[in-house]
């Protein structure tokens, strides 16, 4: 038997399985305040654009208010170094990104998108940005509370709440917005609301939370770690003004020779041109923050990035993390604009399938997933979700093909739930509820595998930093496909769109089969002893 398996079998005192109760609780309510900003600047957001009449591509490059989650792992360092006075290292960082988080959230309800697009833009740019440094600290939270024979079932529940919240924000609110069935709230509105529930999170956070084992912290200069989180943030800055002087021009110069022969329409050749000079803006920006960070003596972020590339394999899992998703990201970047333009559904519809329907499915997913963990492992599960993951994109592309009424479909009654309410009976497509039932159940499994992979790889010590680092990585895929989705779907038209995407999730599972042995030593990790609070 392996040792996380023997560990699980070991009775537990009543007072260890309360405590491990609390446990989960706390992964549970961390997971929902961990989704609920998520959907707030991704599909709420898109649902809000499209309201107010703005085109697909300029929606698609709207994502990328979604790149503070890319980059994180550059402040990350702050939050493994320094702790806020008070609630100690992760718990005093979780309440001030709460709080921050709510503020952010107010100032975009205030702001009108067409009217006011750039400023707009910003707020959600820095809602983005406080939603991924909350991120960082629930993920160094969640790794440093959870022993390693828990991390399956924790994982789980995680993303149950995780996706409870994504339902609340990104599927009620489209219902609680539609104009004939929903219960007259307006985008504004449910942006206050959802600031309301920031600051519940943070009395949570406060108040309930169990505190954690005091690890060592990195034994770091501090002046060292500000001023090199300073050098790498001016050199970004750096990067993105000379970018946005020479990039566009570059690209165009490139492009030309193309275009000159090309017969696609002139305005797709601007967002392809962009999209060029937005990664040739990159491929300058990065190394120059990690020259910058090696100049500043940047020793927490650069402490953490050694710890972690020495262990076997480090290289080929941070391609492998950036693979994994990269198929759901294609599928999922601009699902809400293809269900409520390409295919026509009502906005109650999508609400009630792809949200309130698929609320339990997801559940169901997350919690078969764990459960399943206990008896395949980290390997086999993820590999088994992985596949069940690619599948579900052929079925958007069967939608695509299909159209609505291919398969019969139900009437769901009108209702009244306090919170939510239908003002009359909705019909839902049967394609539509078969396509969100396989994608809900499968997304749900391999985030919970996925979850479980990512935190086996960090060092406690560099927690935060190391579980940035690869969770950046692992939205790479979900940030960055989205300018090159918007395109590419005008271009090619949605049902190739989507056989790329099932194509895109191939070299993942490939790769996971070449690592088969790396990530099967990953499931005995033994547990860390505690050593006081933190």
């Amino acid at each position: 038997m392996p040792p996380s398996t023997a560990a699980a079998a070991v009775a537990r005192t009543p007072a260890q399985r309360v405590a491990a109760v609390h446990r989960f609780l706390a992964v549970t309510l961390l997971g929902f305040a961990s989704g609920l900003p998520l959907a707030l600047t991704g599909q709420a957001m898109q649902a809000w654009l499209s309201a107010e009449g703005l085109d697909l591509a300029t929606i698609g490059f709207l994502s990328l208010v979604g790149l503070p989650y890319t980059f994180k792992f550059l402040w990350a360092p702050l939050m493994d170094r320094f702790e806020p006075p008070g609630l100690g290292r992760r718990r005093g960082w979780l309440v001030l990104t709460q709080l921050l988080l709510a503020g952010a959230l107010l100032l975009m309800a205030a702001t009108p998108p067409a009217g006011a697009t750039r400023a707009f833009a910003l707020l959600a740019v820095a809602v983005a940005f406080l939603s991924a440094s909350q991120d960082v600290v629930i993920d160094a939270y969640r790794t440093d509370l959870l022993p390693a024979r828990e991390r399956g079932l924790g994982s789980s529940l995680n993303v149950m709440g995780y996706r409870l919240a994504m339902i609340l924000s990104g599927g009620v609110a489209l219902i609680w917005t539609d104009p004939a069935q929903g219960g007259g709230f307006t985008w504004p509105a449910v942006y206050r609301l959802m600031a309301m529930l920031m600051l519940g999170a943070a009395a949570v956070s406060a108040l309930l939370l169990p505190r954690l084992p005091r690890a060592t912290a990195p034994r770091t200069v501090a002046r060292h770690d500000v001023t090199g989180f300073v050098a790498v943030m001016a050199a970004v800055a750096v990067g993105y003004l000379l970018s946005d002087r020479l990039a566009l021009p570059l690209a165009q110069l490139l492009l030309s020779p193309l275009w000159s022969a090309s017969a696609l329409a002139p305005a797709l050749q601007v967002k392809w041109t962009e999209l060029l000079a937005l990664m040739l803006g990159l491929a300058f920006t990065l190394p120059l923050a990690a020259w910058a960070a090696r100049k500043a003596q940047f020793e927490t972020l650069l402490q953490g990035l050694r710890s972690y590339f020495s262990q076997p394999g480090a290289g080929a899992f941070l391609a492998f993390i950036v693979l994994y998703k990269l198929g759901d990201a294609f599928a999922g970047s601009l699902l809400t604009p293809f269900l409520l333009k390409a295919m026509a559904f009502s906005p109650a519809e999508v609400g009630v399938v792809n949200k309130l329907i698929g609320l339990w499915l997801t559940i169901l997913g997350a919690l078969v997933g764990g459960a399943l963990m206990l008896k395949l492992g980290l390997w086999r599960s993820l590999l088994l979700f992985g596949l069940l993951q690619m599948a579900s994109n052929l079925g958007f592309w069967w939608l695509a093909v299909s159209g609505k009424g291919v398969i019969p479909g139900l009437l769901v009654p009108a209702f009244d739930w306090g919170f939510i309410h239908l003002a009359q009976p909705t019909p839902v497509d049967g394609g539509l509820l078969l396509v969100v039932a396989l994608e809900n159940l499968s997304g749900g499994m391999g985030t919970a595998a996925f979850v479980a992979f990512l935190m086996s790889l960090c060092n406690q010590r560099f927690t935060a930093t190391q579980y940035a680092l690869l969770s950046a990585f692992a939205a790479v895929g979900r940030v960055w496909v989205g300018p090159l989705a918007g395109v590419l779907a005008e271009s090619i038209g949605w049902p190739t769109f989507f056989i790329v995407s099932t194509l895109a999730a191939v070299p993942a599972l490939a790769m996971l089969w070449a690592l088969r042995a790396s990530v099967r030593a990953l499931e005995v990790d033994p547990d860390a002893p505690p050593a006081g609070d933190d």
